[in-house]
Formats: structure tokens, sequence, C-alpha cells
């Protein structure tokens, strides 16, 4: 874990203090529509307990929050075994390359096993490569699946 890193989950008086890193990660991926009532309004429900998934926090000594992941409970039929999706990962450009990112996927990791889900996944744009060189770095296994989406 990084140094002077603490990573748990976001708490219920520490919420307004995350949603500005929530609007970050969706402008880094250029979300036309960023809106914090919205963010408040989806992401609270990821506040444990929740049976939805967990949003995991990594502070800094003095508590600022440098980034953050939000996990969902996921699930495999393929293995039929429930699965945790790391959904979001973001760490606050001022925090990158001090090894906030491998703390909050380590801690997300951890979060899966005290689940006993099978493994832990996620994506991200076939463009991120500062994303992709840690994700490379780690133990993980690249997917050889290809996602899809389609506009409901």
């Amino acid at each position: 874990m990084a140094q002077g890193v603490e990573v748990s989950p976001v708490q219920e008086e520490e919420f307004e203090e995350l949603l500005p890193l929530i609007a970050a990660y969706q402008g880094f991926y250029e979300v036309d529509d960023v809106d914090n009532d919205r963010n408040r309004f989806f992401f609270r429900r990821f506040l444990a307990p929740s049976e939805d998934g967990l949003l995991l926090a990594a502070r800094s000594e003095g508590a600022v929050i440098l980034g953050y992941a939000c996990l969902y409970w996921h699930f495999s039929s393929l293995a039929a075994q429930e699965t945790v999706l790391m959904n979001d990962l973001f760490v606050a450009p001022e925090a990158r390359g001090k090894g906030v990112g491998r703390a909050l996927i380590e801690a997300s990791a951890a979060v899966a096993r005290e689940r006993g889900a099978a493994w832990l996944e996620w994506a991200t744009a076939p463009d991120n490569y500062t994303a992709q060189r840690l994700y490379d770095s780690m133990t993980s296994e690249k997917s050889t699946w290809l996602e899809y989406e389609l506009d409901v």
C-alpha cells in the first residue's frame, strides 16, 4: 500500500467531499452532462452497508480523499458465482504516480475476497494507457472478451 495512504469505505459524513472526484472522473471520460444532484442520488446507494456495492476512498494522512473506487456486486453465470466489478477507479491528478491507484485496487481485491467472490474485474478505455500500465503491472490478466453497448 502507498505510504501514508489509507483505503476504507466512504462514510456518510464524507460523501459530499467525494462528489467532486466523481465529477472529475466523469469529466475525464468526457461525460457531457455531469450532474451533481444525479450523482448524489446514484452513488449514495453504494455507502455501506449496501446490497448494490461499495465506495472505497483512498485518503492521505490528513484525511483528504485522493481517489476512489466504486465496486458493484456482480455475477458470472459461467462460473455461477458472485464477482466484484470495479466500475470506477479515479485518482486525483496531484496524487497520481504515488501508489494510490494500486492501493485502491488492492483494497478492492480484499473486499472481493472477503465477500467470497470468484474474481475482481474492471475495464478501461482503449486509449487510457496510463491506467493500462498500472493494470499490466499487476498480476491480473487482460480479458479476451469484447464489450458492447446498446442504447435503449
